[in-house]
């Protein structure tokens, strides 16, 4: 098995364990495996603060007794590192031996080497001990640091485990309790309120959207199948000519909707692509040269370019959908307003018809809002026009706004975020 998958696998409280674990049985080994010099370091420190209080022996330069005692078990390289004033340990068995000399003269200027002399008693097995009782320790330590942790992680996620879980069992629009403590836990807490927020909001989405299609998709399907029925039922030709013609009529109208819910679908998913300069005027003229229309359709327009923050295809969907939308209600005219304003660019779409009626001006943004006096009107479109509108220049910071034309129709404002 790869031992990294095989890591992977295991639970964040094993991980962490095991990690904080193996740093702190490092640590204490390394620092068992600097014990013995430590012990000697403290037991010679001690016995060096202990020499200067105790009287010295006296030799001469190459080490020979002048003070009558028996010699020192020291070799000519000790003495050498006497006179330089070095100390020297001497290992004898468990014991260890501690000089420490200096040159005095005497009073005819003869030179005299003073050592001052110690034996540590068992020194070798205090370090032996030592070093072994310390690892005994630092593995019962690490033992202690990795329950402790084991614990700790525990009782940390333990929150979050509860938070899980109430998040899984949450029904539709209830929320998290966020904690007071401004720590992590809160911040998660409100990280996942916010993706419920957004799960219910696509939900209730995706429902008034498939029950608003349903609703519009069954009056044409029905319409062509009862058609249908009673060309059947009453072959008779020129019966069935209108027939046709009524059937064609009808699925030319199905399948506007159906394109026109294609499109409202791709924009509902993933994000905006990378926006760019996209001249505002040059889309304008564009798009009322596609407009297939016998009024008089005018554009006023900066003679600079107006340049907006989005995409070629977003905005020809923007400029379409509200010329249709004015050409499906207007009576000669049609007028098309760009004006720079500030770092926005402003759109206006004015038209010569009955226009918006108040109290209908701020929902005819909805996906399948129409004004009622319009339903059943086969020019009255699905409703979903000027919503695209508003999907498209919503996601990229701009907006709109349905008021009165002066020339006494409706006028359609879209603000734009300008490049």
């Amino acid at each position: 098995m790869n031992p990294r998958r095989w890591w992977l696998r295991r639970t964040l409280r094993f991980r962490i364990t095991v990690v904080a674990t193996g740093v702190a049985l490092l640590c204490l080994l390394a620092f068992t495996g600097l014990a013995p010099a430590l012990i000697g370091l403290i037991q010679i420190t001690a016995v060096d603060q202990e020499l200067e209080k105790s009287p010295p022996r006296v030799l001469d330069v190459s080490g020979t007794p002048v003070d009558g005692q028996p010699p020192l078990p020291l070799t000519a390289q000790d003495i050498r590192a006497l006179r330089s004033g070095e100390p020297v340990l001497r290992m004898d068995g468990e014991s260890a031996l501690r000089f420490r000399g200096q040159v005095v003269f005497s009073g005819d200027g003869t030179p005299r080497l003073e050592v001052y002399a110690s034996t540590l008693l068992g020194y070798g097995k205090a370090n032996t001990l030592g070093t072994r009782w310390l690892a005994v320790a630092a593995v019962l330590v690490a033992g202690l640091v990795g329950i402790a942790t084991w614990l700790s992680v525990r009782s940390s996620l333990r929150p979050v485990e509860r938070m899980r879980v109430a998040a899984a069992e949450l029904p539709h629009g209830e929320r998290l309790p966020v904690p007071l403590a401004r720590d992590e836990l809160q911040a998660l807490a409100e990280a996942l309120n916010a993706l419920l927020a957004r799960r219910d909001e696509a939900s209730d989405r995706l429902r008034r959207f498939t029950g608003d299609a349903a609703h519009e998709l069954r009056s044409p399907v029905a319409s062509v199948r009862a058609q249908a029925e009673v060309a059947v039922a009453h072959p008779d030709p020129d019966f069935s000519i209108e027939v046709l013609e009524s059937v064609v009529e009808e699925s030319i109208r199905l399948s506007a909707l159906v394109e026109s819910l294609l499109i409202l679908a791709r924009a509902d998913t993933g994000a905006p692509p990378r926006a760019e300069a996209v001249d505002l005027v040059l889309e304008a003229e564009s798009a009322i040269s596609r407009l297939d229309t016998d009024l008089l359709v005018r554009l006023t327009a900066p003679p600079s370019a107006c340049l907006v923050s989005a995409t070629r295809s977003e905005v020809e969907l923007v400029l379409d959908n509200l010329l249709r939308n004015a050409a499906r209600y207007a009576y000669s005219t049609i007028t098309l307003t760009l004006v720079p304003v500030g770092r926005d660019v402003r759109l206006l779409v004015d038209d010569d018809g009955h226009g918006i009626p108040a109290e209908h001006r701020t929902k005819v943004f909805d996906r399948f809002y129409r004004v009622e006096e319009d339903r059943g009107r086969r020019s009255g479109g699905f409703g979903l026009g000027l919503a695209l509108v508003a999907h498209l220049v919503g996601r990229r910071r701009g907006s709109v706004r349905a008021a009165e034309s002066p020339a006494g129709g409706a006028r359609l404002e879209i603000r734009w975020p300008s490049w």
